[in-house]
């Protein structure tokens, strides 16, 4: 289990076509000390599995699946990428549950800059604006954030310096994809409503 904490950005290093898969190597420090083969580390909000480690560097291999539903297949050698390590049992839930299994991806729509933070409106597939409220969690590129403004095909985020300074939120543009995770216990309350409105029928 992840939190949307993001600990570092780190970057594509290398992309090795397999076919029906794609192994990539990532360059992070912070995510690699320590890290060992079977490993999780979240990338772009994705979970992957570390195959081979050396240095500041790891690989991980990535399904078709996985490209197909996640925004992974359009990162080459130099992209940012968001990384961060599983939770601690016992350690600070800082942002929320996030499983680092994408739902879907979303599209930068346009980002409004203030003095201080800056706005990013972010396209939602139509089969996840149900679980999208205002004030609620929404985990971007493995970014644990709040929702400002919930639309039926859109959302709008509030980014703080630290998260665009920190976080590939900083350096996307207006058309490049993100990563979607909504609300895990969203999904798990519609499914025991919906059971339970099927049994009382």
């Amino acid at each position: 289990m992840f939190t949307g904490i993001v600990e570092e950005l780190g970057e594509v290093t290398a992309v090795e076509n397999l076919g029906d898969a794609s192994r990539f190597r990532l360059r992070g420090p912070v995510v690699t000390d320590g890290a060992k083969h079977g490993d999780s580390i979240a990338v772009n909000g994705v979970c992957l599995t570390v195959v081979e480690h050396e240095g500041d560097e790891f690989t991980a291999d990535v399904m078709a699946e996985t490209l197909n539903r996640s925004s992974l297949g359009a990162l080459g050698i130099g992209s940012r990428v968001n990384l961060e390590r599983p939770t601690a049992v016992g350690a600070r839930l800082g942002g929320h549950i996030v499983q680092g299994h994408v739902d879907g991806t979303g599209t930068v729509l346009e980002r409004t800059p203030s003095e201080n933070w800056e706005i990013v409106k972010i396209s939602l597939p139509a089969g996840l604006a149900r679980y999208v409220v205002e004030k609620g969690s929404i985990t971007v590129d493995g970014i644990s954030l709040t929702v400002v403004d919930a639309g039926a095909d859109h959302f709008t985020v509030s980014l703080i310096p630290t998260t665009l300074a920190l976080t590939t939120l900083g350096l996307k543009q207006s058309g490049d994809p993100v990563n979607l995770e909504v609300d895990i216990v969203a999904k798990y309350v519609e499914r025991l409503l919906a059971s339970t409105q099927g049994a009382a029928q």
